[in-house]
């Protein structure tokens, strides 16, 4: 099954290093970014993880919680937190998905359904693919998927930037340009007539007849 932006994220029961969760309740009424990787010990990861939990006040502004999984059992994934620690300055205080059965991985397309149904003598390699983002909604919905190679660090600014733009676009008729960041002015829909966008905004730009520039929405 291949999993697409707006397709209800599946939902599961799992060990963490918090104990036991059903992903959607744990979810509650916010964000979640759920985001993999293909073993514990790697060191890409390893530096991944930790930004992530010096980030973590960051995505608790948005009312983003942010949980880990990895192909591994939770008892190798609370020994990898000291490494996580040592390296990068700081704990991991967010909960990481124990996927030995590799269970929650194909459950999101990460690996197929014959890549059997255990960890054990698996490479880093084996699970290359097991390297995604989920950013999903209070709704259960997937707001957005990203995948990165494993020799390539993912950039977390950019998770936050997309939550803020995701955020901004689900409670206002706008979407964001190219490189938008926060306080950069905004796209005005083609849902909103010229009208409402005078009632709306207060004031725009046409740039060109199907792009109206306005400024962001504060309200």
């Amino acid at each position: 099954m291949s999993l697409r932006i707006n397709d209800t994220a599946p939902d599961f029961t799992a060990e963490t290093t918090q104990g036991t969760i059903h992903f959607h309740d744990w979810i509650g009424d916010g964000y979640a970014v759920l985001f993999s990787h293909p073993k514990d010990f790697t060191p890409v990861c390893t530096t991944e993880l930790g930004t992530m939990a010096g980030l973590e006040g960051e995505f608790r502004k948005r009312n983003a919680k942010i949980i880990g999984i990895s192909v591994d059992p939770v008892e190798s994934h609370n020994r990898w937190k000291d490494d996580i620690r040592a390296v990068t300055g700081h704990a991991v205080d967010y909960p990481l998905i124990g996927d030995p059965e590799l269970k929650v991985a194909k459950l999101y397309d990460m690996l197929p359904a014959e890549a059997g149904d255990s960890c054990e003598g698996r490479t880093p390699a084996d699970n290359a693919t097991v390297r995604s983002v989920f950013v999903i909604g209070p709704d259960k919905k997937i707001k957005l998927v990203l995948t990165y190679p494993m020799s390539t660090g993912r950039n977390f600014q950019e998770i936050l930037r997309a939550i803020d733009s995701i955020q901004l676009t689900a409670k206002h008729q706008v979407a964001t340009p190219a490189d938008w960041k926060q306080g950069d002015d905004v796209i005005i829909t083609a849902a909103v007539s010229d009208e409402d966008a005078v009632k709306r905004f207060g004031s725009y730009e046409t740039i060109l007849p199907y792009i109206r520039k306005t400024r962001q929405p504060t309200a």
